[in-house]
């Protein structure tokens, strides 16, 4: 039957292209959450709020949220009751909203699959513009907003959200509904032995924090392979090749969508290999995962409309310049993007990939099933 035979040739297809881009990320992908397992062992997170509050100042609290964010593998949901956790224990509003900016955006996990799907400046520019965009909104809101709402807010989110010692995976109210934000309460593991806070945090990177982006990782690969597989090259190449409307479309695909940055990086590789401009799909890396409808709510509530509207304008403009700047940087270095996707991940043999991959499959899936 020729149908059966077109949906099974396609199906087999999409398959591959799925397994080819999972070998490319499964050694950083194993990479990163190992480092983020560390982190979260070892940060001092009692001691962080000193470097947030009034006492850093305006700019250097924001600089501070901003710089602690980039590195944390939580999603847009799952980031905001830890910022207004930090906020209640004395944080800047401004460094607040650098948090909830700088955190989703990127993490050790996306950075290194940043580098093994698509390409060294992409790597180094991504975490950058993360950095800048941050900043620019938690230092607009310290020195435009009014500081004096953080009591009332406080007072708030001290009925909405509930106390934990970690300041990095405070337990989510309303912000998660489901289990896919990292944002478990960890146990205590102050008084544990050295071993046992390893043990403790190889466990929250390749159990709790892998199992619960498994099952939107493994969306965005089949996504990506759908798109790698089905979509013409001419298509995106015409449509979104490039430009403010090309970035314009993905910033409002972007905004509203729940993803997070390690889920986004195959479908921009793959959106890039099928023609789209690196800029245009840096608009989405930077402002999918930053923000969905849900994150925009909470924002809304517990920050106020002022710092909702200044939340959003300055993903969406930064975004936007992010992509032309990134545009023209390949442009002025003469590199066509298309050409180096992935080209980073080629230094490890195929047997290191397959055997990162074997490790991942079996965490993954205890991951999906346990969640």
């Amino acid at each position: 039957m020729p149908l059966v035979d077109t949906i099974l040739s396609a199906l087999w297809g999409i398959t591959l292209e799925s397994w080819s881009l999972f070998l490319e990320m499964a050694p950083y992908l194993f990479l990163g959450f190992t480092v983020a397992g560390l982190l979260h062992i070892f940060v001092p997170e009692e001691k962080i709020i000193k470097y947030l509050g009034e006492s850093a100042g305006k700019i250097r609290s924001s600089l501070n949220a901003s710089l602690m964010g980039i590195p944390i593998p939580l999603c847009s949901c799952g980031v905001v009751p830890t910022a207004l956790s930090l906020q209640k224990r004395g944080a800047t509003k401004g460094a607040t909203l650098s948090f909830l900016i700088s955190t989703p955006e990127t993490g050790v996990d996306s950075i290194s699959i940043t580098y093994a799907l698509l390409d060294p400046i992409m790597t180094v520019f991504r975490p950058l513009a993360t950095l800048i965009t941050a900043l620019s909104a938690g230092i607009a809101e310290n020195f435009l907003g009014k500081e004096k709402r953080t009591v009332a807010l406080n007072k708030t989110a001290e009925n909405k959200i509930p106390l934990n010692n970690n300041l990095l995976m405070t337990q989510p109210t309303a912000a998660c509904e489901d289990s896919s934000c990292s944002c478990h309460v960890p146990s205590d593991n102050t008084e544990l032995s050295g071993s046992q806070r390893l043990k403790e945090g190889m466990k929250y990177a390749y159990v709790e924090l892998l199992g619960d982006i498994s099952k939107w990782l493994v969306f965005g690969i089949v996504i990506a392979g759908i798109i790698s597989y089905a979509v013409p090259y001419e298509v995106v190449h015409t449509y979104l090749g490039g430009g403010i409307l090309s970035m314009l479309v993905m910033l409002l695909v972007g905004i509203p969508l729940y993803i997070c940055a390690t889920a986004s990086t195959p479908l921009a590789a793959a959106f890039i290999a099928k023609g789209m401009s690196p800029g245009t799909a840096f608009v989405f890396l930077l402002a999918g995962p930053a923000t969905n409808a849900a994150t925009i709510t909470m924002v809304t509530k517990f920050l106020g409309k002022r710092s909702a509207v200044l939340y959003l304008t300055t993903i969406a403009v930064c975004s936007l310049i992010f992509g032309l700047v990134l545009d023209m940087i390949y442009f002025r270095l003469g590199v066509e993007a298309i050409s180096i996707v992935g080209s980073a991940s080629e230094i490890l043999p195929a047997q290191v990939k397959i055997v990162f991959a074997l490790i991942l499959i079996p965490l993954m899936i205890y991951g999906i099933y346990k969640h």
